[in-house]
């Protein structure tokens, strides 16, 4: 049975000692960060912070959605493991069904939300220091799934924020949420896939991709493996990394997918060059930013989906414990094939992979 994740009072007393000093020391040090040297979720240690800087919210994940447009200008944060991306820009109108909320926007704030792992939301005040290490107040909305990781997180960019905030905040309560503990799934053998040949040969649309995983048990590394030589080719580690840095040279406009359980965030676009920064390789862009820790990735596949249009391929990067980390596709708008310079790439990739 699952532990459960809800800090008694005097734990939450230390818990928030704990922050405030780890603020003080290093002012702009992520809440994630934290959390993790107190080995608490995310979750946990933004509901010790209720009825002081921390506000938590009822609203069903639809509902709560559906109010993300009258925000204005915010910067959407959603996390793998180890890739971050981040864009700036005003969230569209909800659309999709119950269980999956659609904000369309290709080329601005793009996502995917799947309500089913909404657990907890709630509005966060934090006071950090600016450019200048002036103090100022910076107003966030984040939701974390029951495990007490954060799917989504909307940053305020407005100097005042819009009236979708103080809505928000009218309607806030104290309550504290129950977080259960995870563990990551037990490796097994590769299973074996009756019919997956046959029924990945007859997709004509790549989110049919989900209902093939669901009806053969499957995860998508284990898909991948099982159609390797025939709809997949696994690649070098470094294969996205050389990608990223081929694709901005050639101002080859991608589209980056980055997921969390319950949030995929898509950018699309041309991309800057890659800087690597403490380790993490970075793509610095405008209005936004990629955050990736290639160095956890331990496989790359190039993966090929028939769809109406003669098909479309990614690269698909996982670690070790085969969670997808990041996605990489060519730009296409619907009804349109696919890029034949992405198909390129691709095909240089492959042929490195050979060589070496």
């Amino acid at each position: 049975m699952p532990e459960l994740e809800r800090a008694p009072s005097h734990d939450q007393s230390a818990i928030l000692a704990a922050f405030d000093a780890a603020r003080r020391a290093t002012p702009r040090l992520p809440a994630i960060d934290i959390a993790q040297r107190l080995s608490i979720s995310e979750g946990a240690l933004q509901a010790a912070r209720l009825g002081r800087d921390v506000i938590g919210l009822s609203l069903t994940p639809a509902e709560l959605a559906a109010r993300f447009h009258t925000l204005g200008r915010v910067k959407a944060l959603t996390r793998s493991r180890h890739a971050v991306l981040e864009q700036q820009g005003e969230c569209p109108a909800l659309g999709g069904a119950p269980q999956a909320g659609l904000l369309l926007a290709p080329g601005g704030l793009d996502m995917r939300l799947l309500f089913a792992h909404w657990h907890w939301a709630c509005l966060i005040r934090d006071t950090l220091p600016d450019a200048q290490g002036e103090a100022h107040e910076r107003l966030s909305l984040q939701v974390f799934d029951r495990h007490g990781r954060a799917l989504l997180k909307l940053f305020c960019l407005e100097t005042w924020p819009g009236k979708g905030w103080p809505a928000l905040e009218s309607i806030g309560n104290a309550h504290p949420p129950v977080f259960t503990g995870t563990a990551d799934p037990a490796p097994r053998p590769l299973p074996e896939a009756p019919g997956l040949a046959d029924d990945w040969t007859r997709m004509r649309d790549v989110h049919q991709f989900f209902t093939l995983l669901r009806r053969h048990g499957l995860a998508r590394h284990e898909a991948n493996a099982l159609m390797e030589g025939r709809f997949t080719r696994r690649l070098d580690a470094t294969a996205v990394a050389t990608a990223l840095a081929r694709a901005a040279e050639r101002e080859l406009p991608l589209m980056l997918f980055v997921a969390s359980p319950g949030c995929v965030q898509i950018r699309t676009g041309r991309l800057p060059a890659p800087q690597r920064m403490r380790g993490w390789l970075n793509l610095f862009g405008e209005d936004f930013t990629l955050h990736l820790d290639d160095a956890a990735i331990a496989s790359v596949w190039s993966v090929h989906k028939p769809n109406r249009d003669g098909g479309v391929t990614s690269l698909e990067a996982f670690d070790a414990q085969g969670e997808l980390i990041l996605q990489l596709y060519a730009e296409r708008r619907e009804g349109s094939g696919e890029r034949g310079d992405w198909r390129d790439l691709l095909a240089e990739l492959r042929d490195e992979e050979a060589v070496a």
